[in-house]
């Protein structure tokens, strides 16, 4: 099976600019992933034409199973709250999605641990650190009915903020204790494969630069494995007419 995560900008090019649902579709087509986490997914915005991307990602790659998870309600850089997962339908919301060719036995949502202040980071060239803050960030676990029996896929888009992504993916881990396994972790996580790997307790499935969109230069995305799951291929970051980052697809076999 093909497992692929894509942080997606909402759609959006930095090549025009624009939201293009049909270029979004073609894109997931060409992924001809079995399981699809996509992070920065908008639902019922301005921004993005009032479409639902989950639903677009969903009919491109056949899927029959997906769930669109809400980090906030409202318009990100506007007005906008942390989602309570209560949202009412047509209200505009920011997530992220896992979509599946293969029966959801299951689903299940983690909220992470919010930032609720500012903090200093430094960006890569600037004299001084910068006060941020940041967006509400979500997770969505799913047990499927695969071509060889049950297993997990967790979904997640962890802040950018060094040492905070790194609690919210030990309390995403630690969320995961006791689910079925094999277990696959994927999603845009903010942090090198070492990171991650030292961090989670999985071994990685894929090992390819996915960021910057243009020679890119680090790994921002990953998709993390254990109980027994393994890559039967080398993982491929996939350059894609949208998004600033690249997906990254790699072939696996459950036991």
């Amino acid at each position: 099976m093909r497992i692929a995560t894509f942080n997606i900008l909402h759609g959006r090019s930095p090549a025009d600019d624009r939201v293009d649902v049909d270029r979004l579709a073609t894109a997931v087509k060409t992924l001809d992933a079995d399981v699809l986490g996509l992070q920065e997914v908008d639902r019922d915005q301005p921004r993005s034409m009032g479409a639902d991307l989950t639903a677009v990602a969903a009919e491109a790659m056949g899927a029959v199973d997906s769930q669109f998870v809400a980090a906030l309600s409202g318009t990100p850089g506007g007005t906008w709250m942390a989602a309570t997962g209560e949202e009412q339908p047509g209200s505009a919301s920011y997530g992220i999605a896992l979509l599946s060719r293969y029966p959801v036995v299951s689903w299940r949502v983690v909220r992470l641990p919010a930032l609720r202040s500012r903090v200093p980071v430094w960006f890569r060239g600037a004299p001084r650190p910068k006060l941020v803050g940041d967006e509400p960030r979500v997770a969505v676990a799913a047990v499927l009915e695969g071509p060889s029996g049950q297993f997990t896929v967790a979904n997640t888009h962890l802040s950018f903020i060094p040492g905070w992504n790194a609690l919210q993916l030990s309390t995403l881990v630690r969320s995961l204790t006791g689910t079925r396994e094999p277990l696959v972790l994927m999603g845009d996580l903010n942090m090198s494969a070492g990171q991650a790997v030292r961090l989670s307790g999985l071994q990685p499935l894929a090992s390819a630069p996915t960021f910057p969109l243009d020679s890119p230069t680090r790994q921002l995305d990953h998709v993390l494995g254990r109980g027994g799951i393994t890559a039967t291929g080398p993982g491929e970051a996939v350059r894609l007419p949208l998004s600033d980052h690249r997906a990254l697809v790699v072939p696996c076999a459950v036991p």
